[in-house]
């Protein structure tokens, strides 16, 4: 199936994807946390968050982690030079110059990665961005978590405590992290109450098609 390059859940994905093989990659070079954050000069916190694929941390810092371990050729094709220099040969042999210089196929082998919470993930980060936006949704939010700490159930009790916290000072972060912290809080969160039924149905839909796999076209475009 062919899709858009900018459905969110693609994009998590594809973040996991290189956090994934960042760290795969430093453990085959035989390089501790210690090692590689000292070479780039990061904290261990950071590199641990660009190895869990999260979006925090800035492009330049996520280079660097790439620079240290030996692959930033493999990031240069994506420079502009290279792309302006493929499609022209493309269009030197007669090809269309509308024609996509490639075709990426992207899936979710899902007894490796975490379907699940890639699922929520997504939902947490258009449910904040929502927020963001239009504060009073907040309320939502916040009546529903009021409504289940009155229920009294204490099994989860802790978490929509600490989602009190968040709901009231914005931390964000805090739910939106790879942590296995984080992922608890998203288990049991009040966020998606805030987000339309066809905004859950959207991102649901992209989640089912990442796992029977997606193509990404990355199109051409003809050199000035």
């Amino acid at each position: 199936m062919l899709v858009s390059s900018n459905s969110s859940v693609i994009q998590l994905h594809l973040l996991f994807q290189l956090g994934d093989r960042l760290r795969r990659l430093r453990e085959s070079q035989g390089l501790s946390t210690v090692e590689i954050a000292s070479r780039v000069g990061i904290s261990r916190g950071t590199l641990r968050a660009i190895e869990a694929g999260d979006p925090t941390p800035s492009l330049g810092t996520y280079l660097k982690v790439i620079s240290a371990l030996g692959i930033l050729g493999d990031f240069a094709l994506l420079a502009d030079d290279a792309m302006r220099s493929v499609t022209s040969n493309t269009a030197a042999t007669g090809a269309s110059r509308d024609a996509p210089l490639a075709r990426v196929v992207v899936s979710v082998d899902t007894t490796r990665h975490r379907i699940q919470d890639l699922r929520s993930l997504a939902l947490h980060e258009e449910a904040v961005r929502r927020v963001r936006a239009e504060p009073a949704l907040l309320q939502q939010a916040q009546a529903v978590l009021q409504k289940w700490l009155d229920a009294g159930d204490l099994r989860s009790a802790s978490l929509w405590l600490e989602w009190k916290d968040i709901l009231e000072h914005r931390k964000w972060r805090k739910a939106l992290g790879r942590t296995h912290r984080a992922q608890e809080l998203r288990q049991a969160s009040p966020m998606t109450a805030v987000l339309p039924p066809e905004v859950r149905k959207r991102i649901l839909q992209e989640v089912r098609e990442l796992k029977e796999g997606v193509v990404i076209e990355i199109a051409g475009r003809a050199s000035q």
